[in-house]
Order: structure tokens, then sequence, then C-alpha cells
């Protein structure tokens, strides 16, 4: 019988796990608990990552043609982050669409998460496209980072600790720049079933 792989998103220890009764530890009376099996353990990995709404966004667009989801626009800002761990290593990065030209790269910082690096390179890309006056579109994988920016609050359960206090700043500053700027920038969900990784993806998944 094929291993299996169990995510655990909302549990007592959240992590990707090799075993039903491993996971079970984690969910037993353990309230709301999110968990889901997976065949192969990089599409775990990337699950884990990439949280438990993106999850449920990728299921519901599961039978999606690209036709359907229409195609991306080339010109226009994408921006992605990556973490090793959770929290671990954190950095995000801006590309334009068309080429994958890097347009700006941040980090890495100590005990970030995915989703914080998500929220931030949303962030500094509504930036920078105000400061250059661009009417580019930008694109975000994260489903969670982009109710984030609507909420202009990074709504992270992470605590602050001396190694991950520059991550804080970071988010301070995010937020400081939210409540006190406006933009015109168009904000896409970047389809991933549909369209693939998102230009700005480092190409590797979590270890």
């Amino acid at each position: 019988m094929a291993n299996k792989f169990y995510v655990v998103w909302q549990g007592h220890a959240p992590g990707v796990y090799r075993d039903w009764n491993t996971c079970k530890q984690q969910i037993t009376n353990f309230p709301d608990a999110k968990y889901k099996s997976f065949e192969k353990e990089e599409e775990a990995k990337a699950a884990f990552k990439r949280g438990f709404q993106d999850y449920v966004k990728r299921r519901a667009n599961a039978n999606q043609t690209p036709s359907q989801a229409g195609k991306p626009d080339p010109e226009s800002l994408s921006v992605d982050a990556a973490c090793a761990g959770n929290p671990g290593v954190m950095e995000y990065r801006g590309v334009y669409t068309r080429t994958g030209q890097e347009i700006f790269r941040i980090g890495p910082y100590m005990d970030g998460t995915n989703n914080i690096g998500e929220f931030l390179a949303l962030v500094h890309g509504l930036a920078f496209l105000k400061k250059q006056r661009s009417p580019l579109p930008i694109y975000s994988d994260s489903v969670t980072a982009i109710s984030w920016i609507r909420q202009k609050k990074c709504k992270t359960k992470l605590e602050e600790n001396e190694k991950n206090a520059p991550v804080f700043e970071l988010i301070e500053r995010a937020e400081k720049w939210l409540a006190e700027n406006s933009y015109d920038t168009k904000i896409v969900k970047w389809e991933t079933a549909a369209w693939g990784e998102i230009p700005a993806d480092f190409g590797r998944k979590q270890k």
C-alpha cells in the first residue's frame, strides 16, 4: 500500500506528517482542525506552505480549464514568497511577468512565515508601482495575503521575538504604508491550477 502524507494546517502542531497516527494526534480534541492527505510529499509540502484557504481555493478551481480562467496579463508585476519552515527563513520578490526579470528581492529574514512574506511582497509591489506611476496590475497566488491587504493589516499569529524583530519592523512599515496611501493598482489572484506556478515563484518547495 502506498504511503500517504498528511498536512495539518490547524492542529496541536501544524506540519506535514508521514503517517496517520501521528497526524491524528495533532487533530484529536482540537476545535475546527484542518487537515488533508496527499499522495505525494511535494504536493503536501506545497499545500502546507500556501495555507488552508489557498488549498480550498485551488480545490474550487480544480476543474477550471485555462480558457475558463482566461489568461494572465503579461504586462504586470508578479510577487511571491518562500519560507524554509513555519516559521523559518523567509524572503520575497517581485518580477516582471512577461520576462521573469527580477524587480526586487528582499531577505532572507529569520523566523518569518510564508503568509507574512506574501503580504510584504504585495505591499512592496504596490509601493513600487505607485512610485513609478505604473498602471501595471499585480499578481499574487496567496488568497491570505490578498485578504490582509484589503484589511490593511497583517493578521499573522506569529509572536515577535529577538530573531524575527526585523520581520515585524517590515510589517509595521507595510501597515503604515497601507494606512497612509491610496492606490489604483489592480490586485489579481494568480490561478495556479490553470496557469502553472506564478513567475515570481522561487522554484523550490519547503524542505
